[in-house]
């Protein structure tokens, strides 16, 4: 399980470190930083794909991912005795990303380009430093692989860091091109953990959905971001997975309705049973809701849980009836995977509450920096450069 989330200079994230629960619940006010949150651990899986860099460029790259606001706030800039203004920086510009569990933990340090009078991509962030480490807390005397510029040191049998790279190019990450099951086992192992992270943010739902029509379906045990192949993952839960736990997912929200998969030719749909209707519904006949739900039912009912499962919002187009049995749903899930839930919806987060062992943060927003109240943290170093 992922103890400790943190983030520093993305955004209006500009020092937040968050202890994780297995089922963690985050909310607060349009614009008080739970998108950022969200992209950001997102980014982190990214990283392990190495993608992170491509990430950023979508996001408008690093210039408008950086933290906008000054470097630190005086007391008199807080308490609105002085303007908020720029100060002499004493730390070099960068956006940071970690996170730890019992067993490791890993950061990672980007920066500005340095500029190449040959290079059409100046406005790529580089990476700078990176860390992998034992236990919860970055120490010197923990360290198993870091990286410093184009040089990756890995700790050897005998317990020295040896260089395994000197020549790694500044957009590419120790954790895509330094693992290996002999050398890094440990930076191996973390990698593959991280990319079976999985992330669900708005699933489509339109009229000219993939999922509204019959698609070509094979064994699905993972359903796509998309949710364009519901209807062979749902048939792949029936097979291998938990179909009473899916039957009784669909009662609980839907008295008297049930959902089935036609498969004909190779082309799967949904197809669903509701209470006093003569005949069953195809997915291109539900509701926006209804068919919403029924995705966020699949994905989390997967016959392979992923070891970290986070929800964008997953209360959109949702009916507030369907809001109570949802929270039931994720307290399920949070017992196979632990579960990051970002919501703005009080009921939906007032029953996760309810939830055993659940963490729950409203942020907030202080002269444009997003805060989660008094909670105590734990310690946090960041890899130096």
């Amino acid at each position: 399980m992922v103890l400790t989330l943190a983030v520093s200079g993305y955004r209006s994230l500009r020092d937040l470190v968050v202890p994780l629960e297995q089922l963690t619940v985050v909310t607060g006010p349009n614009g008080s930083g739970k998108s950022s949150l969200y992209k950001a651990v997102r980014l982190l899986a990214d990283v392990a794909q190495g993608r992170a860099i491509g990430a950023l460029a979508l996001e408008g790259g690093l210039q408008s991912t950086l933290w906008a606001g000054p470097e630190s706030f005086s007391r008199r800039m807080k308490t609105g005795d002085a303007a908020v203004q720029g100060t002499v920086r004493r730390e070099r510009v960068s956006l940071k990303l970690g996170f730890a569990d019992k067993d490791y933990g890993y950061a990672i340090d980007l920066g500005l380009p340095v500029r190449a009078a040959s290079s059409s991509f100046n406005h790529d962030p580089e990476i700078k430093a990176e860390a992998l480490w034992v236990g919860e807390h970055l120490k010197r005397t923990n360290l198993l692989a870091e990286r410093n510029g184009p040089s990756v040191k890995v700790m050897d049998a005998s317990g020295r860091r040896q260089a395994v790279l000197t020549d790694l190019p500044s957009f590419e990450s120790m954790m895509t091109h330094a693992s290996d099951p002999q050398g890094a086992p440990e930076l191996l192992m973390l990698r593959e953990r991280m990319r079976s992270w999985r992330f669900y943010d708005h699933f489509r739902t339109d009229l000219e959905a993939p999922v509204r029509a019959p698609q070509v379906g094979t064994r699905t045990p993972v359903l796509a971001s998309s949710g364009a192949d519901a209807a062979a993952a749902l048939q792949t839960i029936r097979e291998i997975g938990n179909p009473r736990a899916l039957d009784d997912a669909i009662e609980d929200a839907f008295p008297g309705g049930s959902v089935e998969v036609t498969a004909l030719d190779g082309l799967f749909e949904i197809t669903m049973r509701q209470h006093g209707l003569l005949r069953p519904l195809r997915a291109a006949e539900l509701s926006d809701g209804t068919l919403r739900y029924l995705l966020l039912v699949v994905a989390l009912l997967t016959p392979r849980p992923p070891p970290l499962l986070v929800l964008n919002e997953p209360e959109t187009s949702l009916h507030p009836d369907l809001l109570a049995p949802l929270a039931r749903l994720i307290a399920a899930a949070s017992k196979r995977s632990q579960v990051i839930v970002v919501s703005h919806a009080a009921t939906l987060v007032e029953a996760l509450e309810r939830q055993g062992r659940c963490a729950s943060y409203e942020l907030g927003k202080e002269l444009g920096e997003t805060g989660i109240g008094d909670v105590e943290v734990p310690p946090w170093a960041w890899p130096k450069r």
